[in-house]
């Protein structure tokens, strides 16, 4: 089954077990939760601790995650890598796995000219048939791409070309792209849902948030699907206030909040990390984030 590339598409946040291999079972869990709350589909990303991840369990996640999603939605797997034969070969493991595209930032440790930024992602391209996101985390991680760059790929490529872009600022980014390609691309922003409404009016395809919040994702983005712009900015201060707080801490900001709040849910049984760590919540961040976690209930209901 051919899923389209649509509305919230959650990361999954991984899970460990107390000697830090990855818990199955609660994956399993947290992917029948994410289609259960309102989710189209899913990816493995970033704030999945992508970076944190052996080389091993990058090759064999998008065949298993698939297999969890069972064909309820499309299966998104980022694999941006430091090499061109890493990310091939990433790319190779998420199509023979049956994921519906893959997503890809360039190399993090260099800033890289567009000559070879261009081999880069054309290698991917070669190496695939299913579309490439190409991801722009330079907000938090690695250097921006040109938005003309990006454009280029798209004229050359066409459809097969899609966007999340995640420079600063976010919203002019989002409308360059949309402009430089005719309004024909397909753009998905991941702001973890701070800048989601000003993301929807300039056109973007879908969202793709974290699963902590996805309850709320969900139902902002319907209320925005419905133009009910009360509801929708009722729902969206709570969850704005919680993405500030994780902001703070960068990629891992992000992570340890997440797993603090997949806990707090009881969708994840502890909350272990792969170290190291550059952000570690205190006891007021978690009452702070505690209060507007209760906020964002009331807003549900």
């Amino acid at each position: 089954m051919i899923h389209e590339i649509k509305d919230v598409l959650p990361v999954v946040h991984m899970p460990y077990t107390d000697d830090q291999l990855i818990d199955s079972t609660t994956l399993v869990k947290q992917v029948d939760y994410l289609f259960e709350t309102g989710a189209h589909g899913f990816c493995l990303a970033l704030v999945s601790d992508l970076l944190r991840l052996t080389a091993t369990e990058r090759l064999l996640l998008p065949a298993e995650l698939v297999k969890y999603a069972d064909n309820r939605g499309p299966v998104i797997i980022s694999v941006g890598a430091e090499s061109t034969a890493q990310a091939r070969a990433y790319s190779r493991a998420a199509e023979d796995g049956g994921a519906a595209a893959v997503m890809a930032i360039p190399p993090i440790s260099r800033s890289l000219g567009e000559s070879e930024l261009r081999a880069y992602f054309e290698a991917l391209l070669e190496e695939i048939k299913i579309p490439v996101i190409i991801q722009d985390a330079s907000s938090y991680v690695g250097n921006p791409m040109s938005i003309e760059f990006q454009a280029s790929l798209f004229a050359d490529h066409g459809d097969r070309i899609l966007f999340k872009p995640e420079a600063s600022p976010l919203g002019p980014c989002i409308s360059a792209i949309r402009d430089r390609t005719n309004g024909k691309a397909s753009i998905y922003e991941g702001s973890g849902g701070v800048l989601l409404i000003d993301s929807f009016r300039r056109g973007i395809k879908g969202t793709i948030p974290g699963v902590e919040l996805l309850d709320g994702t969900t139902a902002l983005w319907q209320a925005l699907v419905d133009g009910d712009e009360e509801r929708a900015y009722r729902i969206y201060f709570p969850i704005c206030a919680l993405c500030t707080l994780q902001l703070q801490g960068g990629l891992d900001g992000f992570i340890v909040v997440e797993r603090y709040l997949m806990h707090k849910r009881g969708l994840f049984p502890n909350q272990v990390h792969r170290g190291p760590l550059s952000y570690f919540l205190d006891p007021e961040t978690c009452a702070e984030i505690d209060r507007l976690y209760d906020l964002l209930q009331e807003a549900l209901q």
